[in-house]
């Protein structure tokens, strides 16, 4: 029986690749048949990730999603390795605490640039190859999963800067899904709740936990092999059908009516 997630002969870009969601999503891109090409700025993990996952399946560039130029050349580097890129997901974040009222400018700018200028940065790169495929009539996949959160779908205290570039995410989103769909382009964001993470820690502590898990309907926390299966399912041709939507994977954490 045809396997519907397969990602056989596709090659995947993931940004923020080194740990936690990042590395499961790749990990299980390869376990699927995929290629993949991780980006992060611990060269360290990613050799020793790329070590397990074996050289022919995964290689990898150290370097900031924040930075324009080095997003233009790993993308133009993956193309010329690999033909194409079939799959983008747009993982890389950071977190950088502070109550609006004592948030640095500087605190407020490395969130957005990251979380937010990253991932238009990474979009518009990989979006322009996709584009250029498409129009000379390759007919094979192409899908972009942009990681955003409930912090952008409910907001968060003490983190206003992720929530506005979550939020943002999502329009990124919307906006690039229309004006890719004529290419046959997909373009999904996936919100998740609390997923056991290094980034995590605090809100997972002692201090938070009880009030955390009180809004979650199935009473526990995701990890990191869960959440990947919703980003590589966008990725795969079983949601061939599925462009500009926001999937949330937090155990009903928003559920609404």
């Amino acid at each position: 029986m045809k396997n519907p997630m397969s990602l056989q002969g596709h090659n995947i870009i993931v940004t923020g690749a080194a740990q936690g969601i990042g590395e499961a999503v790749s990990r299980l891109v390869v376990d699927l048949g995929g290629h993949v090409t991780m980006v992060d700025m611990q060269g360290d993990k990613l050799e020793a990730l790329t070590s397990d996952l074996g050289s022919e399946n995964a290689d990898y560039y150290v370097g900031s999603v924040a930075e324009p130029a080095f997003v233009q050349d790993f993308v133009q580097s993956t193309i010329e390795k690999h033909e194409r890129i079939n799959g983008l997901v747009n993982n890389a974040g950071i977190v950088r605490a502070a109550m609006i009222n004592k948030m640095p400018i500087e605190t407020w700018q490395q969130v957005i640039d990251v979380n937010l200028s990253g991932v238009f940065y990474c979009l518009q790169a990989v979006g322009r190859h996709m584009t250029e495929r498409a129009k000379a009539g390759d007919t094979s996949p192409s899908s972009i999963v942009n990681i955003s959160s409930d912090a952008g779908r409910r907001g968060t205290i003490g983190q206003i800067n992720y929530g506005a570039a979550k939020s943002g995410v999502m329009g990124i989103t919307m906006s690039a899904a229309r004006e890719y769909a004529a290419d046959q382009i997909r373009v999904n964001s996936v919100c998740f709740g609390i997923v056991e993470t290094e980034m995590t820690e605090t809100i997972r502590s002692d201090k938070f936990r009880d009030g955390v898990m009180a809004q979650v309907p199935m009473r526990r926390f995701s990890t990191p092999s869960e959440v990947s299966e919703p980003v590589c399912f966008l990725l795969s041709g079983a949601a061939s059908y599925i462009t500009g939507q926001h999937l949330s994977v937090n155990g009903g954490y928003t559920i609404s009516s």
